[in-house]
Protein backbone atom coordinates (compact mmCIF):
# COMPACT_ATOMS: atom_id res chain seq x y z
CA UNK A 1 0.00 0.00 0.00
CA UNK A 2 1.40 3.39 -1.01
CA UNK A 3 1.27 6.35 1.32
CA UNK A 4 -0.16 9.05 -0.91
CA UNK A 5 1.36 11.93 1.01
CA UNK A 6 4.88 10.46 0.83
CA UNK A 7 4.43 9.64 -2.85
CA UNK A 8 3.23 13.19 -3.50
CA UNK A 9 6.32 14.62 -1.81
CA UNK A 10 8.57 12.35 -3.89
CA UNK A 11 6.71 13.34 -7.05
CA UNK A 12 6.99 17.08 -6.46
CA UNK A 13 10.66 16.83 -5.45
CA UNK A 14 11.53 14.68 -8.51
CA UNK A 15 13.48 12.39 -6.18
CA UNK A 16 15.12 9.82 -8.49
CA UNK A 17 15.34 7.27 -5.65
CA UNK A 18 11.61 6.67 -6.07
CA UNK A 19 11.85 6.02 -9.80
CA UNK A 20 10.41 2.57 -10.42
CA UNK A 21 9.05 2.32 -6.87
CA UNK A 22 5.69 3.87 -7.71
CA UNK A 23 3.75 5.39 -10.60
CA UNK A 24 1.29 8.27 -10.64
CA UNK A 25 -1.97 8.25 -12.58
CA UNK A 26 -3.49 11.65 -13.37
CA UNK A 27 -7.28 11.50 -13.44
CA UNK A 28 -7.64 14.74 -15.41
CA UNK A 29 -5.63 13.37 -18.37
CA UNK A 30 -5.95 9.58 -18.02
CA UNK A 31 -2.15 9.26 -18.23
CA UNK A 32 0.26 7.60 -15.79
CA UNK A 33 3.90 8.64 -15.31
CA UNK A 34 7.10 7.94 -13.43
CA UNK A 35 7.90 10.27 -10.51
CA UNK A 36 10.79 11.77 -12.51
CA UNK A 37 8.65 12.79 -15.47
CA UNK A 38 9.73 16.30 -16.60
CA UNK A 39 6.19 17.59 -17.12
CA UNK A 40 4.63 19.99 -14.62
CA UNK A 41 3.37 18.19 -11.52
CA UNK A 42 -0.42 17.69 -11.49
CA UNK A 43 -2.67 18.77 -8.66
CA UNK A 44 -2.69 16.50 -5.62
CA UNK A 45 -6.41 15.82 -5.91
CA UNK A 46 -5.91 14.52 -9.46
CA UNK A 47 -3.27 11.95 -8.49
CA UNK A 48 -3.63 8.24 -7.91
CA UNK A 49 -0.55 6.23 -6.97
CA UNK A 50 0.26 2.65 -8.01
CA UNK A 51 3.02 0.17 -7.18
CA UNK A 52 3.38 -1.02 -10.78
CA UNK A 53 2.73 0.03 -14.35
CA UNK A 54 0.38 -2.95 -14.68
CA UNK A 55 -1.79 -1.69 -11.84
CA UNK A 56 -2.02 1.74 -13.44
CA UNK A 57 -3.05 0.26 -16.78
CA UNK A 58 -5.60 -1.98 -15.09
CA UNK A 59 -7.12 1.21 -13.69
CA UNK A 60 -7.50 2.44 -17.31
CA UNK A 61 -4.55 4.87 -17.38
CA UNK A 62 -2.34 4.98 -20.48
CA UNK A 63 1.48 5.43 -20.40
CA UNK A 64 3.06 8.85 -20.76
CA UNK A 65 4.90 9.33 -24.05
CA UNK A 66 7.64 11.44 -22.45
CA UNK A 67 8.83 9.43 -19.43
CA UNK A 68 7.84 6.01 -20.86
CA UNK A 69 6.83 4.32 -17.57
CA UNK A 70 6.70 0.92 -19.27
CA UNK A 71 10.51 1.02 -19.53
CA UNK A 72 12.95 0.39 -16.70
CA UNK A 73 14.51 3.51 -15.15
CA UNK A 74 17.55 4.57 -17.11
CA UNK A 75 16.31 3.34 -20.48
CA UNK A 76 13.58 5.79 -21.48
CA UNK A 77 14.22 8.88 -23.62
CA UNK A 78 13.88 11.12 -20.57
CA UNK A 79 16.93 9.35 -19.14
CA UNK A 80 19.19 10.06 -22.13
CA UNK A 81 21.01 12.84 -20.29
CA UNK A 82 22.00 10.40 -17.54
CA UNK A 83 23.19 7.81 -20.07
CA UNK A 84 25.24 10.42 -21.94
CA UNK A 85 26.85 11.63 -18.72
CA UNK A 86 27.62 8.07 -17.64
CA UNK A 87 29.17 7.27 -21.01
CA UNK A 88 31.24 10.46 -20.86
CA UNK A 89 32.54 9.41 -17.43
CA UNK A 90 33.53 6.05 -18.88
CA UNK A 91 35.32 7.77 -21.77
CA UNK A 92 37.25 9.84 -19.24
CA UNK A 93 38.15 6.81 -17.12
CA UNK A 94 39.22 4.82 -20.17
CA UNK A 95 41.48 7.71 -21.21
CA UNK A 96 39.64 8.12 -24.50
CA UNK A 97 38.83 11.77 -23.91
CA UNK A 98 42.51 12.65 -24.23
CA UNK A 99 42.69 10.89 -27.57
CA UNK A 100 40.39 13.49 -29.18
CA UNK A 101 41.48 16.88 -30.46
CA UNK A 102 38.57 18.72 -28.90
CA UNK A 103 35.29 18.39 -27.07
CA UNK A 104 33.57 18.79 -30.43
CA UNK A 105 34.70 15.27 -31.29
CA UNK A 106 33.44 14.00 -27.93
CA UNK A 107 30.05 15.59 -28.64
CA UNK A 108 30.04 13.91 -32.06
CA UNK A 109 30.28 10.50 -30.35
CA UNK A 110 26.81 11.19 -28.97
CA UNK A 111 25.47 12.94 -32.11
CA UNK A 112 25.28 16.21 -30.19
CA UNK A 113 26.56 19.72 -30.64
CA UNK A 114 29.20 21.00 -28.25
CA UNK A 115 26.66 23.33 -26.68
CA UNK A 116 24.24 20.44 -26.07
CA UNK A 117 26.97 18.35 -24.47
CA UNK A 118 27.99 21.17 -22.16
CA UNK A 119 24.39 21.82 -21.16
CA UNK A 120 23.66 18.16 -20.41
CA UNK A 121 26.76 17.71 -18.26
CA UNK A 122 26.08 21.00 -16.47
CA UNK A 123 22.48 19.98 -15.73
CA UNK A 124 23.38 16.49 -14.57
CA UNK A 125 26.52 17.20 -12.53
CA UNK A 126 26.73 20.97 -12.11
CA UNK A 127 30.13 21.24 -13.83
CA UNK A 128 31.53 21.63 -17.33
CA UNK A 129 33.04 18.62 -19.18
CA UNK A 130 36.55 19.97 -18.52
CA UNK A 131 35.83 20.46 -14.81
CA UNK A 132 34.37 16.96 -14.70
CA UNK A 133 37.56 15.48 -16.15
CA UNK A 134 39.73 17.44 -13.75
CA UNK A 135 37.65 16.53 -10.70
CA UNK A 136 37.68 12.81 -11.53
CA UNK A 137 41.45 12.85 -11.84
CA UNK A 138 42.03 14.89 -8.70
CA UNK A 139 39.83 12.63 -6.59
CA UNK A 140 41.73 9.56 -7.75
CA UNK A 141 45.04 11.33 -7.12
CA UNK A 142 43.91 12.23 -3.61
CA UNK A 143 43.03 8.60 -2.92
CA UNK A 144 46.36 7.39 -4.28
CA UNK A 145 48.24 9.88 -2.13
CA UNK A 146 46.46 8.83 1.06
CA UNK A 147 46.16 5.06 0.49
CA UNK A 148 49.36 4.14 -1.37
CA UNK A 149 53.09 4.89 -1.21
CA UNK A 150 53.40 5.56 -4.94
CA UNK A 151 55.78 8.43 -5.76
CA UNK A 152 53.99 11.71 -6.53
CA UNK A 153 55.10 11.50 -10.15
CA UNK A 154 53.49 8.06 -10.48
CA UNK A 155 50.35 9.37 -8.78
CA UNK A 156 50.08 12.16 -11.33
CA UNK A 157 50.31 9.85 -14.32
CA UNK A 158 48.20 7.06 -12.77
CA UNK A 159 45.33 9.48 -12.14
CA UNK A 160 45.34 10.60 -15.78
CA UNK A 161 47.53 13.71 -15.89
CA UNK A 162 50.05 13.91 -18.72
CA UNK A 163 52.04 16.71 -17.07
CA UNK A 164 53.48 16.70 -13.54
CA UNK A 165 53.55 20.49 -13.53
CA UNK A 166 49.88 20.68 -14.49
CA UNK A 167 49.02 18.16 -11.77
CA UNK A 168 50.89 20.10 -9.08
CA UNK A 169 49.34 23.41 -10.13
CA UNK A 170 45.78 22.12 -10.30
CA UNK A 171 46.08 20.11 -7.07
CA UNK A 172 47.48 23.10 -5.15
CA UNK A 173 44.80 25.36 -6.57
CA UNK A 174 41.95 23.02 -5.67
CA UNK A 175 43.12 21.74 -2.27
CA UNK A 176 45.28 24.72 -1.21
CA UNK A 177 48.33 22.52 -0.58
CA UNK A 178 50.88 20.64 -2.69
CA UNK A 179 50.41 16.86 -3.14
CA UNK A 180 53.42 16.06 -0.96
CA UNK A 181 51.92 17.91 2.00
CA UNK A 182 48.65 16.01 1.77
CA UNK A 183 50.58 12.75 1.95
CA UNK A 184 52.44 13.90 5.08
CA UNK A 185 49.18 14.98 6.73
CA UNK A 186 47.54 11.66 5.85
CA UNK A 187 50.19 9.28 7.12
CA UNK A 188 53.26 11.12 8.28
CA UNK A 189 55.34 9.06 5.85
CA UNK A 190 57.06 10.10 2.66
CA UNK A 191 58.92 6.96 1.59
CA UNK A 192 58.18 5.85 -1.95
CA UNK A 193 56.65 2.45 -2.67
CA UNK A 194 59.33 0.28 -4.25
CA UNK A 195 57.29 -2.94 -4.27
CA UNK A 196 55.49 -4.29 -7.31
CA UNK A 197 51.93 -3.53 -6.19
CA UNK A 198 49.71 -1.15 -4.25
CA UNK A 199 46.24 -1.32 -2.69
CA UNK A 200 43.18 0.90 -2.87
CA UNK A 201 39.72 0.73 -1.31
CA UNK A 202 36.48 0.68 -3.29
CA UNK A 203 33.52 1.52 -1.08
CA UNK A 204 29.91 0.28 -1.32
CA UNK A 205 26.58 0.79 0.42
CA UNK A 206 25.98 -2.04 2.93
CA UNK A 207 24.79 -4.70 3.23
CA UNK A 208 26.96 -6.69 0.81
CA UNK A 209 26.98 -10.48 0.52
CA UNK A 210 30.67 -10.93 -0.30
CA UNK A 211 30.64 -14.68 0.12
CA UNK A 212 27.78 -15.11 -2.35
CA UNK A 213 29.67 -12.99 -4.87
CA UNK A 214 32.78 -15.16 -4.51
CA UNK A 215 30.72 -18.35 -4.81
CA UNK A 216 29.16 -17.16 -8.06
CA UNK A 217 32.47 -16.09 -9.60
CA UNK A 218 34.28 -19.23 -8.43
CA UNK A 219 31.96 -21.51 -10.41
CA UNK A 220 32.52 -19.49 -13.58
CA UNK A 221 36.20 -18.54 -13.31
CA UNK A 222 38.29 -18.93 -16.48
CA UNK A 223 41.19 -21.23 -15.68
CA UNK A 224 44.59 -19.47 -15.81
CA UNK A 225 42.85 -16.08 -16.25
CA UNK A 226 40.85 -15.92 -13.01
CA UNK A 227 41.10 -17.59 -9.62
CA UNK A 228 38.83 -17.45 -6.58
CA UNK A 229 39.73 -18.70 -3.11
CA UNK A 230 38.00 -18.37 0.25
CA UNK A 231 39.16 -14.79 0.74
CA UNK A 232 39.08 -13.13 -2.63
CA UNK A 233 39.20 -12.91 -6.37
CA UNK A 234 42.21 -12.42 -8.61
CA UNK A 235 42.80 -12.24 -12.33
CA UNK A 236 45.11 -11.13 -15.11
CA UNK A 237 44.32 -7.78 -16.73
CA UNK A 238 44.86 -6.32 -20.17
CA UNK A 239 43.69 -2.73 -20.75
CA UNK A 240 45.09 -1.35 -23.97
CA UNK A 241 48.86 -1.63 -23.78
CA UNK A 242 48.84 -2.16 -20.02
CA UNK A 243 49.05 -5.67 -18.60
CA UNK A 244 49.17 -6.93 -15.06
CA UNK A 245 47.13 -8.53 -12.31
CA UNK A 246 44.71 -7.65 -9.52
CA UNK A 247 43.55 -9.29 -6.30
CA UNK A 248 40.34 -8.22 -4.58
CA UNK A 249 39.44 -9.01 -0.97
CA UNK A 250 36.99 -7.61 1.54
CA UNK A 251 38.26 -4.86 3.83
CA UNK A 252 38.39 -5.97 7.45
CA UNK A 253 36.69 -3.03 9.13
CA UNK A 254 35.06 -0.94 6.40
CA UNK A 255 32.19 -1.33 3.90
CA UNK A 256 34.70 -1.57 1.08
CA UNK A 257 36.66 -3.97 -1.09
CA UNK A 258 40.44 -3.86 -1.03
CA UNK A 259 42.05 -3.95 -4.48
CA UNK A 260 45.69 -4.90 -4.86
CA UNK A 261 47.00 -4.05 -8.33
CA UNK A 262 50.35 -4.47 -10.02
CA UNK A 263 52.17 -1.24 -10.81
CA UNK A 264 52.25 -2.23 -14.48
CA UNK A 265 48.56 -1.16 -14.50
CA UNK A 266 49.18 2.34 -13.12
CA UNK A 267 48.56 3.92 -16.50
CA UNK A 268 45.12 2.31 -16.77
CA UNK A 269 44.02 2.76 -13.17
CA UNK A 270 40.83 4.84 -13.73
CA UNK A 271 39.52 2.29 -16.24
CA UNK A 272 40.55 -0.61 -14.00
CA UNK A 273 38.67 0.74 -10.96
CA UNK A 274 35.57 1.47 -12.99
CA UNK A 275 35.52 -2.08 -14.35
CA UNK A 276 35.89 -3.50 -10.87
CA UNK A 277 32.97 -1.42 -9.61
CA UNK A 278 30.89 -2.94 -12.41
CA UNK A 279 32.13 -6.48 -11.79
CA UNK A 280 31.30 -6.39 -8.09
CA UNK A 281 28.15 -4.24 -8.42
CA UNK A 282 29.47 -1.67 -5.97
CA UNK A 283 27.19 1.18 -7.04
CA UNK A 284 23.92 -0.59 -6.18
CA UNK A 285 21.41 0.94 -3.76
CA UNK A 286 20.47 -2.15 -1.71
CA UNK A 287 17.89 -0.44 0.47
CA UNK A 288 15.86 0.72 -2.52
CA UNK A 289 16.15 -2.67 -4.22
CA UNK A 290 15.36 -4.68 -1.10
CA UNK A 291 12.37 -2.56 -0.14
CA UNK A 292 10.85 -3.19 -3.55
CA UNK A 293 11.49 -6.94 -3.78
CA UNK A 294 10.62 -7.71 -0.17
CA UNK A 295 7.02 -6.82 -0.99
CA UNK A 296 6.74 -10.25 -2.62
CA UNK A 297 6.40 -12.97 0.08
CA UNK A 298 8.00 -15.38 -2.38
CA UNK A 299 11.37 -13.63 -2.02
CA UNK A 300 11.20 -12.56 1.61
CA UNK A 301 12.93 -15.65 3.04
CA UNK A 302 15.76 -15.33 0.55
CA UNK A 303 16.38 -11.76 1.65
CA UNK A 304 16.65 -12.95 5.24
CA UNK A 305 19.25 -15.55 4.25
CA UNK A 306 21.31 -13.34 1.95
CA UNK A 307 20.90 -9.63 2.62
CA UNK A 308 22.94 -7.56 0.22
CA UNK A 309 22.96 -10.13 -2.59
CA UNK A 310 24.38 -8.38 -5.66
CA UNK A 311 24.33 -9.05 -9.40
CA UNK A 312 27.86 -10.01 -10.54
CA UNK A 313 28.88 -7.94 -13.53
CA UNK A 314 31.65 -8.44 -16.06
CA UNK A 315 35.21 -7.21 -16.03
CA UNK A 316 35.21 -7.49 -19.81
CA UNK A 317 32.00 -7.73 -21.84
CA UNK A 318 33.45 -9.85 -24.65
CA UNK A 319 35.02 -12.31 -22.23
CA UNK A 320 31.77 -12.71 -20.30
CA UNK A 321 29.66 -13.04 -23.46
CA UNK A 322 31.85 -15.82 -24.85
CA UNK A 323 31.43 -17.60 -21.53
CA UNK A 324 27.63 -17.17 -21.81
CA UNK A 325 27.59 -18.66 -25.31
CA UNK A 326 29.65 -21.63 -24.12
CA UNK A 327 27.14 -22.14 -21.31
CA UNK A 328 24.14 -22.63 -23.59
CA UNK A 329 22.30 -25.87 -22.82
CA UNK A 330 25.08 -27.35 -20.68
CA UNK A 331 25.97 -27.24 -16.99
CA UNK A 332 27.91 -24.42 -15.38
CA UNK A 333 30.79 -26.80 -14.65
CA UNK A 334 30.98 -28.02 -18.24
CA UNK A 335 30.89 -24.45 -19.57
CA UNK A 336 33.69 -23.45 -17.19
CA UNK A 337 35.82 -26.32 -18.50
CA UNK A 338 35.27 -25.20 -22.09
CA UNK A 339 36.00 -21.61 -21.10
CA UNK A 340 39.36 -22.64 -19.66
CA UNK A 341 40.29 -24.47 -22.86
CA UNK A 342 39.24 -21.48 -24.92
CA UNK A 343 41.33 -19.08 -22.81
CA UNK A 344 44.38 -21.34 -23.04
CA UNK A 345 44.03 -21.60 -26.81
CA UNK A 346 43.42 -17.94 -27.66
CA UNK A 347 44.73 -15.94 -24.70
CA UNK A 348 48.31 -14.69 -24.60
CA UNK A 349 50.75 -15.77 -21.92
CA UNK A 350 51.02 -13.56 -18.83
CA UNK A 351 53.68 -13.19 -16.15
CA UNK A 352 52.34 -12.89 -12.60
CA UNK A 353 53.55 -13.89 -9.12
CA UNK A 354 50.66 -16.36 -8.91
CA UNK A 355 50.85 -19.88 -10.26
CA UNK A 356 47.09 -19.79 -10.94
CA UNK A 357 47.34 -16.80 -13.32
CA UNK A 358 49.25 -17.53 -16.51
CA UNK A 359 47.02 -16.29 -19.34
CA UNK A 360 45.36 -13.08 -20.49
CA UNK A 361 41.72 -13.28 -21.56
CA UNK A 362 41.27 -13.80 -25.32
CA UNK A 363 40.77 -10.55 -27.28
CA UNK A 364 38.16 -10.10 -30.04
CA UNK A 365 40.85 -9.36 -32.64
CA UNK A 366 42.58 -12.71 -32.01
CA UNK A 367 39.36 -14.74 -31.89
CA UNK A 368 37.98 -13.10 -35.04
CA UNK A 369 40.97 -14.44 -36.99
CA UNK A 370 40.32 -18.03 -35.91
CA UNK A 371 38.39 -20.66 -37.85
CA UNK A 372 35.39 -22.75 -36.91
CA UNK A 373 37.59 -25.85 -36.91
CA UNK A 374 40.10 -24.25 -34.51
CA UNK A 375 37.39 -23.50 -32.00
CA UNK A 376 35.54 -26.77 -32.53
CA UNK A 377 38.76 -28.71 -31.85
CA UNK A 378 38.41 -27.63 -28.21
CA UNK A 379 35.22 -29.67 -27.85
CA UNK A 380 32.94 -26.75 -28.69
CA UNK A 381 30.10 -27.63 -31.07
CA UNK A 382 30.30 -25.99 -34.49
CA UNK A 383 27.13 -23.94 -34.02
CA UNK A 384 28.58 -22.24 -30.95
CA UNK A 385 31.94 -21.82 -32.67
CA UNK A 386 30.17 -19.84 -35.40
CA UNK A 387 28.38 -17.76 -32.76
CA UNK A 388 31.69 -16.92 -31.08
CA UNK A 389 33.28 -15.93 -34.40
CA UNK A 390 30.35 -13.67 -35.27
CA UNK A 391 30.49 -12.14 -31.80
CA UNK A 392 34.23 -11.52 -32.04
CA UNK A 393 33.87 -9.89 -35.44
CA UNK A 394 31.08 -7.59 -34.22
CA UNK A 395 33.10 -6.53 -31.17
CA UNK A 396 36.29 -6.11 -33.17
CA UNK A 397 34.53 -3.86 -35.71
CA UNK A 398 32.82 -1.79 -33.03
CA UNK A 399 29.28 -2.92 -33.89
CA UNK A 400 28.74 -4.25 -30.37
CA UNK A 401 29.44 -2.28 -27.17
CA UNK A 402 29.25 -4.81 -24.36
CA UNK A 403 29.67 -2.32 -21.54
CA UNK A 404 27.63 -0.82 -18.73
CA UNK A 405 26.98 2.53 -20.42
CA UNK A 406 25.54 1.03 -23.62
CA UNK A 407 21.80 1.14 -24.34
CA UNK A 408 20.65 -2.33 -23.22
CA UNK A 409 17.68 -2.64 -25.55
CA UNK A 410 19.74 -1.65 -28.59
CA UNK A 411 22.57 -4.02 -27.67
CA UNK A 412 20.16 -6.89 -26.95
CA UNK A 413 18.60 -6.41 -30.37
CA UNK A 414 22.02 -6.51 -32.03
CA UNK A 415 22.98 -9.58 -30.03
CA UNK A 416 19.84 -11.43 -31.11
CA UNK A 417 20.77 -10.77 -34.74
CA UNK A 418 23.95 -12.82 -34.32
CA UNK A 419 23.76 -16.56 -35.09
CA UNK A 420 23.10 -18.73 -32.07
CA UNK A 421 22.24 -15.92 -29.64
CA UNK A 422 18.64 -16.00 -28.52
CA UNK A 423 16.52 -14.29 -25.93
CA UNK A 424 18.01 -16.13 -22.92
CA UNK A 425 21.61 -15.34 -23.84
CA UNK A 426 20.84 -11.71 -24.70
CA UNK A 427 19.01 -11.19 -21.40
CA UNK A 428 21.81 -12.81 -19.40
CA UNK A 429 24.39 -10.61 -21.12
CA UNK A 430 22.26 -7.53 -20.42
CA UNK A 431 22.02 -8.55 -16.78
CA UNK A 432 25.77 -8.87 -16.29
CA UNK A 433 27.81 -7.15 -19.01
CA UNK A 434 25.37 -4.29 -19.70
CA UNK A 435 24.49 -3.89 -15.99
CA UNK A 436 20.76 -3.61 -16.73
CA UNK A 437 18.93 -3.95 -13.38
CA UNK A 438 15.69 -5.06 -15.05
CA UNK A 439 17.02 -7.91 -17.20
CA UNK A 440 15.09 -11.16 -16.87
CA UNK A 441 16.03 -14.37 -18.75
CA UNK A 442 12.52 -15.80 -18.62
CA UNK A 443 13.49 -18.94 -20.54
CA UNK A 444 16.13 -19.95 -17.98
CA UNK A 445 15.31 -23.51 -16.92
CA UNK A 446 16.51 -23.00 -13.34
CA UNK A 447 14.29 -19.93 -12.92
CA UNK A 448 11.27 -21.74 -14.35
CA UNK A 449 11.86 -24.83 -12.20
CA UNK A 450 12.46 -22.78 -9.06
CA UNK A 451 9.21 -20.93 -9.67
CA UNK A 452 7.30 -24.21 -9.75
CA UNK A 453 7.95 -25.62 -13.22
CA UNK A 454 6.18 -22.82 -15.06
CA UNK A 455 6.58 -21.78 -18.71
CA UNK A 456 8.76 -18.91 -19.94
CA UNK A 457 5.66 -16.83 -20.61
CA UNK A 458 4.37 -17.46 -17.10
CA UNK A 459 7.78 -16.58 -15.64
CA UNK A 460 7.78 -13.31 -17.58
CA UNK A 461 4.33 -12.46 -16.23
CA UNK A 462 5.34 -13.44 -12.68
CA UNK A 463 8.35 -11.16 -12.86
CA UNK A 464 6.36 -8.00 -13.57
CA UNK A 465 5.99 -7.12 -9.89
CA UNK A 466 9.78 -7.20 -9.41
CA UNK A 467 10.41 -4.44 -11.92
CA UNK A 468 12.65 -2.48 -12.20
CA UNK A 469 14.96 -4.76 -10.18
CA UNK A 470 14.34 -8.12 -11.85
CA UNK A 471 18.07 -8.87 -12.20
CA UNK A 472 18.34 -8.90 -8.41
CA UNK A 473 15.26 -11.09 -8.13
CA UNK A 474 16.97 -13.55 -10.50
CA UNK A 475 19.93 -13.85 -8.15
CA UNK A 476 17.63 -14.68 -5.23
CA UNK A 477 15.68 -17.20 -7.32
CA UNK A 478 18.86 -18.95 -8.44
CA UNK A 479 20.35 -19.05 -4.96
CA UNK A 480 17.53 -19.83 -2.57
CA UNK A 481 14.20 -20.41 -4.25
CA UNK A 482 12.98 -23.90 -5.11
CA UNK A 483 9.25 -24.40 -5.32
CA UNK A 484 9.37 -27.58 -7.38
CA UNK A 485 8.87 -30.58 -5.14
Amino acid sequence: MINGDIAWQALTSRDARFDGVFFVGVTSTGIYCRPVCPVRAPRRENCRFFTSAEAAEKAAFRPCLRCRPELAPGNAPVDSAHRITDLLLRRIDEGQLDATDSLEEVAAWFHLSLRQLRRIVQQELGVSPLELKQTRRLLLAKQLLTETRLPVTEVAFASGFSSLRRFNDLFSQRYRMPPSRLRKLASGETAADLSGSSTLLLSYRPPYDWQAMLDFLRLRALKNVESVDEEGYMRTVQLGRYRGWIRVTHAADKPALQVEFSHTLNGALPALLRRLRNLFDLDAHPQCIDDRLREDPLLMESFKRNPGLRVPGAFDGFEMTVRAVLGQQITVKAATTLGGRFASAFGEEAETPFAELTRLAPQPSRVASATVDEIASLGIVSARARSILALAAACNEGELQLEASANPEEMMQRLRQLPGIGEWTASYIAMRALRWPDAFPAGDIAIRNNLGGISARQAEARSAQWRPWRSYAVMHIWKNLNMKK
